[in-house]
């Protein structure tokens, strides 16, 4: 199939090229490579991938046709990022998908990454039939690109549980990640909200979400699944010492409260009644973070000489 993923060159678009092209298809990738190219310098030499450097609030958006399958991944993510750029978190997250989506053709697939995290913060069981409750602006455009993918037929959303683990182009906000930068490179994480859950995915497991929705698309367009694991719905108590387990720190508990406030658990049994379930596990996602964190530290204002 000839397949579109907008925002290729960010932490899941990269590993999903990688497997798409695998399989064989032809894939074309639309980023506008805010964090660089690197990630994506391995693939460029395979005549399957073509790519094309444009940020998708750019009117022209030609690439979308001929397309069999969109991948919408592009987008500000997460509540900082959101936070810190509002007016471009609701134009690309909100105003382009509306673009893209109105320019689709019926006989097009849209597959939209969304979200739980806007099930809100009242620790309640939510499954697909929840009213969606944000409670940062992160939420609030993805209800509303959630919103307008699925007046089309030809379109599947899913509301992945919060990623962890490596990728080409690691994101170090996201939780567990974050948490294992902590205890390596400062001995120590801080919680805010510490008995605060959520639900959690490797990022292996999205990319097999993403391949599963491609290839099961008769049984699930129209459809909003959430897609994660219930042996992963933790507090932020238990994931700092699972940790704390494998990478020696302290854990801290900070008297004020968290600005991100999300507290709620869910149900996947949408996405599982169909045949799809997670294989990864928190503590080899753990490992694998710490190997990347040992040598990796970006952020740090010391550099070998």
């Amino acid at each position: 199939m000839k397949i579109l993923v907008t925002g290729g060159a960010g932490y899941c678009g990269v590993p999903l090229c990688e497997e798409l092209l695998k399989q064989g298809h032809l894939v074309t990738i639309v980023d506008n490579f805010m964090f660089g190219y690197e990630p994506i310098l391995h693939l460029v030499r395979d005549p399957r991938l073509t790519i094309i450097k444009r940020d998708v609030r750019n009117e022209k958006k030609e690439y979308l046709l001929r397309q069999d399958v969109v991948f919408h991944l592009a987008g500000i993510s997460g509540y900082p990022a959101c936070e810190a750029n509002p007016h471009s978190a609701k134009l690309i997250n909100v105003t382009a998908t509306k673009e893209i989506n109105d320019l689709l053709a019926a006989d097009q697939l849209m597959i939209f990454p969304s979200t739980t995290s806007f099930y809100g913060s009242k620790g309640e069981l939510s499954t697909e039939e929840t009213s969606p409750q944000a409670v940062s602006l992160y939420g609030i455009t993805k209800i509303a690109g959630e919103q307008t993918i699925m007046q089309r037929e030809n379109a599947i959303s899913l509301r992945w549980a919060t990623v962890f683990g490596v990728s080409p182009r690691t994101r170090p906000d996201l939780l567990v990640n974050h948490f294992v930068d902590k205890a390596v490179n400062e001995r120590a994480i801080v919680l805010y909200d510490a008995d605060s859950r959520r639900t959690f995915i490797s990022i292996n497991d999205v990319v097999q979400g993403y391949l599963f929705a491609l290839n099961n698309v008769e049984r699930m367009r129209g459809n909003i699944y959430n897609v994660g694991c219930d042996r992963l719905n933790l507090t932020k108590r238990e994931i700092a010492e699972k940790v704390k387990h494998q990478i020696p720190c302290d854990v801290i508990d900070a008297e004020m409260g968290d600005t991100d406030i999300r507290n709620f658990q869910v149900s996947f049994k949408k996405i599982w009644d169909l045949g799809f379930y997670t294989t990864g596990t928190l503590e080899s996602g753990i490992k694998d973070l710490e190997k990347l964190y040992r040598f990796y530290t970006p952020g740090s204002p010391v550099r070998p000489i």
